[in-house]
């Protein structure tokens, strides 16, 4: 009897080439190469999100005992063992001859000191480990953070001895300069901006009136007003500066001395080892706030970004209302009133391969026209009187916008064209045979249909230019800006002025800081701070699209 031949049981039952036939292998393929690409983005926000957020949180403090080693790696008997005060940030491990060997990174802070901010201990070394409740972290201004135990508080009214359970009048100081803290900034940032702005607008006038004797007379009474005004603005920060000098903070260090730090320099005094998880957790999101809301300090490797968050939303969003009508507008003449040649054949190649540029080459562009030739003669038109000191002639917020619409100026043009192809040439004819013109059948009935394609082209827009970085640093992003490019002054928008990024922020912090160590957190918390920014500019253009959609159905 002959043996059954067994089927494959991968083949269905019938004719063994019709699953290949309906093509369901492709489909397998593609739904695994979407799988993937699904795991890997899941897995790059991940990453960005573990290791960036966790920056916030309240990490523990340690008492680390380190025996102390000689040259060739042995004991040193005269020094037994060496106190410490550390953070721990990543062990790794190391293969050796000898075998493996753990070693751990922890962060001592004090770096103002002089004893390194930062230091490997390997794990054999390590004698004991402890976290005592009485150990704080101080968050400064600058030098980072300070670790060690709370002594005393020097205030005008005398000195108070504090502990882990009686630091009440430390957090009412630090209550009480942050008030004048805040007033200092409101002052700085508000009455004595206006007031440069004013005086420079005053030098500008007083260079163009040449010899004029009324007009310099009443310009010389303008000045002294403003000279009043900045000297009255210079005595009360100086005042309020001196009002929290006599606060000092008293800290007790690893190595046993007496540290006294001003208070007027700190932020914040966080007890990481005796806090509760609710009480880390509201430490998390003031951290968090603090990172979201105030300027960059250290070279960037404290502080925040909320001057980068306000140059790429504001650059963004003007390179959006750039981009879109040149685009639109570009794609109509194409398919609806260009003949259909080989001219148009090469100018839609040409927008094609324009594409493909690299980025770069836009920022020589940007640079070489927009800002030296394009922005010199607005200097000269407009502005001579600020000459030689150039105003438009320099890189800026308006030339980035325009570069980056340059940059995906393709994207909008190809995306409209798909769009506008899509259309039926019924309605076209419909609409021209019931006596509609051209251009109202064009405004009414042909544009409301692509709009949602247009959208779609602003959204491929959006979402290159949230991230390009190589033009920007030729035609307007700066490493740290002095002001914001939108505010309460007139004109309240400053196309003029230089502004910061959060991708030239990423690759400042990321490849340019001295203490990579310190500003590693930050590039995560950044990286993650600009997907989520761009993720967000995207969502908003969609749900747009999907309402232009809805809208234009039944059309």
């Amino acid at each position: 009897m002959a043996k059954k031949k067994r089927r494959n049981p991968f083949i269905p039952k019938g004719d063994p080439q019709s699953w290949f036939a309906r093509g369901e292998p492709l489909l397998w393929f593609n739904a695994s190469g979407v799988t993937l690409s699904l795991l890997l983005v899941g897995a790059l926000l991940y990453l960005l999100t573990a290791n960036g957020l966790a920056h916030f949180w309240p990490k523990p403090l340690y008492s680390l005992s380190v025996a102390a080693t000689g040259t060739d790696g042995s004991e040193n008997e005269s020094e037994p063992t060496k106190r410490l005060y550390v953070e721990r940030v990543r062990t790794e491990v190391s293969t050796h001859a000898t075998g493996e060997q753990r070693s751990t990174l922890f962060r001592r802070g004090n770096r103002d000191r002089g004893d390194g901010e930062f230091v490997w201990v390997n794990d054999e070394n390590v004698v004991s480990l402890s976290r005592p409740a009485e150990l704080v972290r101080v968050l400064r201004e600058a030098w980072g953070p300070a670790y060690g135990e709370l002594q005393s508080l020097e205030t005008p009214r005398g000195t108070v001895a504090l502990s882990p359970d009686a630091d009440q009048a430390l957090y009412e100081a630090l209550d009480r300069i942050d008030a004048v803290r805040s007033k200092m900034a409101a002052l700085e940032n508000g009455t004595i901006r206006k007031l440069n702005r004013e005086a420079q607008r005053l030098y500008q006038r007083e260079r163009a009136i040449g010899g004029d004797a009324p007009l310099a007379e009443e310009l010389g009474k303008e000045q002294a007003r403003l000279s009043a005004a900045f000297t009255g603005a210079q005595r009360d920060m100086l005042e309020m500066a001196q009002s929290i000098e006599p606060y000092w903070l008293t800290l007790r260090v690893d190595s046993g001395e007496l540290w006294r730090l001003p208070l007027a320099s700190v932020l914040a005094v966080q007890h990481p080892n005796s806090m509760s998880y609710v009480e880390k957790l509201e430490s998390w999101a003031l951290q968090l706030w603090a990172f979201l809301s105030t300027a960059p300090r250290e070279s960037n490797t404290e502080g925040g970004v909320f001057p980068a968050i306000v140059g790429t939303v504001v650059m963004v969003l003007l390179m959006s209302v750039i981009v879109a009508p040149f685009g639109v507008l570009a794609a109509i003449y194409l398919h609806e009133y260009a003949k259909q040649d080989w001219k148009t054949r090469l100018i839609r190649i040409g927008v094609n391969n324009l594409a493909g540029v690299p980025s770069i080459v836009y920022g020589v562009f940007g640079l070489g026209f927009l800002v030296y030739v394009v922005g010199g003669e607005l200097d000269k038109l407009f502005y001579s009187d600020a000459l030689p000191s150039p105003t438009f002639g320099a890189p800026g917020l308006l030339w980035a916008s325009i570069t980056l619409a340059l940059l995906t100026l393709p994207v909008v043009i190809v995306a409209t064209e798909e769009g506008l192809a899509r259309i039926p040439q019924s309605l076209r004819d419909g609409s021209l045979a019931l006596g509609a013109t051209r251009f109202e059948t064009l405004w009414r009935i042909i544009v409301p249909i692509a709009t949602p394609a247009m959208m779609t082209g602003v959204i491929l827009a959006i979402a290159r230019a949230a991230g390009e970085v190589a033009p920007l640093m030729l035609v307007g992003v700066v490493k740290l800006a002095p002001a914001l490019p939108i505010d309460s002054h007139y004109p309240y928008l400053h196309l003029d002025q230089k502004f910061m990024h959060l991708g030239y922020h990423v690759f400042d912090v990321g490849f340019q800081s001295a203490n990579i160590e310190a500003a590693r957190p930050l590039v995560y918390a950044t990286a993650l701070l600009l997907v989520v920014l761009t993720i967000g500019l995207n969502l908003f253009a969609v749900l747009l699209r999907n309402h232009l959609r809805e809208k234009y159905k039944a059309l």
